[in-house]
């Protein structure tokens, strides 16, 4: 019988708006040749990464967890926790429902050992074999289609945060658009925001550093 092989990869670890979202897509060793042109989802236009999002639910198991601000934020706030063990939480739950014969992880992790004994302890069925390595949406089909499902996952949530508050830019706190976004509405719109951020910390600082002043 055919090993069945995860993938699993991440998109909007890093913004100051918006969600993170962790996709796990499932094939069987062979049938790579189903989910064809799949490569980073960094490496590719919207509208390819919207045929292939299509082409690769058509033939895979999957399963994609978006994980909001105020959950980020609640990881980060907890002393035992950071957004690796939030991610490799999430990466589980993925791992867990759908029981592959191999998983294999886009390490967030600068130690992937380590990261991967965190994971391994968190999995119901420890038979499962784990690969977990830095650039594993580069190298392997499966987590490319990952990193696919994830991105426009991200983007479409994107696009609804835009529709309803403006223009935000990307999310990310190097953009100067979102850092903009961030000064006019990090008080308006707080459910929007990851507060653990410096980016919104900062804002937050300055008020509060004004707020003194006025005494």
């Amino acid at each position: 019988m055919a090993k069945r092989i995860l993938g699993i990869d991440e998109a909007g670890r890093g913004p100051v708006i918006g969600p993170l979202v962790i996709s796990g897509v499932m094939i069987e060793e062979g049938n790579e040749a189903l989910i064809d042109g799949v490569k980073d989802s960094k490496l590719l236009s919207h509208k390819k990464r919207i045929e292939l999002d299509k082409k690769i639910k058509e033939n895979s198991d999957f399963k994609i967890i978006i994980v909001n601000p105020a959950e980020v934020d609640e990881a980060l706030e907890k002393d035992s926790m950071n957004l690796n063990w939030l991610e490799a939480h999430k990466q589980a739950e993925i791992i867990n429902e759908l029981n592959p014969d191999k998983a294999i992880i886009d390490c967030p992790s600068p130690n992937c050992k380590k990261y991967k004994d965190f994971l391994k302890n968190l999995l119901i069925n420890k038979k499962i074999e784990l690969v977990v390595e830095h650039k594993a949406d580069f190298k392997y089909p499966t987590c490319s289609a990952a990193s696919i499902l994830s991105k426009v996952v991200r983007e479409q949530e994107m696009h609804k945060i835009q529709q309803k508050y403006g223009n935000t830019g990307p999310g990310y706190s190097s953009n100067p658009i979102t850092q903009e976004f961030v000064k006019n509405n990090w008080e308006k719109h707080p459910e929007i925001f990851r507060k653990t951020w410096s980016t919104f910390k900062n804002h937050e600082k300055k008020k509060n550093q004004k707020n003194l002043c006025d005494f």
